[in-house]
């Protein structure tokens, strides 16, 4: 079990190398300006019911790097997609800074 842990750490650890992407600073920037938000899924959406196209574009696009990482993730450890999702989606929420939004039961709530 213990091994587990430390190599989901370790590929965790390679999920936020990605996050040096020009899609990485625009998420950045649309979660400084409230626009996206993290939610308990492991994955970003659209504050606002109706998000610009370049928002729904970015969050598309995150979302799908998201998925795919978590897949290789899930693979390279021998667990499941939506284990992978949670321990990320429970990591971004304790490490995200003040001001960005999380979904809490259902509820946009800024951190």
């Amino acid at each position: 079990m213990r091994t587990f842990f430390l190599r989901l750490a370790a590929a965790m650890a390679a999920l936020v190398l990605f996050a040096g992407s020009a899609h990485a600073d625009a998420l950045d920037d649309a979660q400084a300006a409230g626009l996206v938000g993290e939610t308990p899924t492991g994955f970003v959406a659209a504050v606002e019911g109706s998000p610009s196209p370049d928002i729904a574009s970015l969050v598309k696009t995150i979302n799908a790097k998201r998925q795919a990482a978590y897949a290789q993730i899930a693979a390279d450890t021998g667990t499941s997609v939506e284990t992978v999702a949670a321990v990320t989606a429970e990591r971004l929420y304790r490490e995200s800074p003040p001001g960005e939004y999380l979904l809490v039961d259902g509820q946009w709530v800024r951190k």
